[in-house]
Parts: C-alpha cells; sequence; structure tokens
C-alpha cells in the first residue's frame, strides 16, 4: 500500500494551494482518511479528516479556510485550502485507515512541502 501526496509549493499570504492524496495497492477498505502537518520544532498535529460516509473533521485554526473532501471510487483526498496564513507552514503528510486484508493499519504518505510567505 502506498500513499502519494501532491501539491505542496511556496504560496504567498492570502493565496490558495490544492493539495491530494491518493491510496494504491492491496486495499480493501479505507475508514478514515486525512492529513497532518508538523512545523519545524512542532508536533504532528491533525489538519483535516474525513470518514468513508463523508462527514469531516477540521482543527479550528483552519475552519473555514481548508476544505477537505474524499473521492471513493479514486481512494484520493483532496484539501483545498484559501486565505492560507504563514502559521500554515509545513510539512503536510496524508493519512489512512486502511484494511489490506490482514489487519487495520495507519498509513503515511511521504509529506509534502508549503511555505506561506508573509
Amino acid at each position: 500500500v502506498q500513499l502519494q501526496a501532491f501539491g505542496g509549493g511556496l504560496v504567498q499570504a492570502g493565496g490558495s494551494l490544492r493539495l491530494s492524496c491518493a491510496a494504491s495497492g492491496s486495499i480493501f477498505s479505507i475508514n478514515a482518511m486525512g492529513w497532518y502537518r508538523q512545523a519545524p520544532g512542532k508536533q504532528r498535529e491533525l489538519v483535516a479528516a474525513i470518514t468513508s460516509a463523508g462527514s469531516t473533521h477540521y482543527a479550528d485554526s483552519v475552519k473555514g479556510r481548508f476544505t477537505l473532501s474524499r473521492d471513493n471510487a479514486k481512494n484520493t483526498v483532496y484539501l483545498q485550502m484559501n486565505s492560507l496564513k504563514p502559521e500554515d507552514t509545513a510539512v503536510y503528510y496524508c493519512n489512512a485507515d486502511l484494511f489490506d486484508g490482514s489487519s487495520w493499519y495507519d498509513y503515511w504518505g511521504q509529506g509534502t512541502e508549503v511555505t506561506v510567505s508573509s
């Protein structure tokens, strides 16, 4: 199983970016998918998550600015990030709670860097 993340980059404050994360390989079922981020010197934190039924949860710091969506047919999640702030600068990691045929396990993508300049 592999999670591939795309879409990071450098953007000015107030700008937008869209991250995507696709799961591939031996996938029998996926429960929640989401994005975490880790800024330099800080712990990894949850940004947003979405269940297979489409229920979403957002960190307070991104509510109203970020939108998480999911395409179950493609095993892909999309994080639309608007009104970006310098404090959104971090490495963003996608995550999936996934059944690979033998067990449920948390899989992680490789991380994509988001830098927001002031």
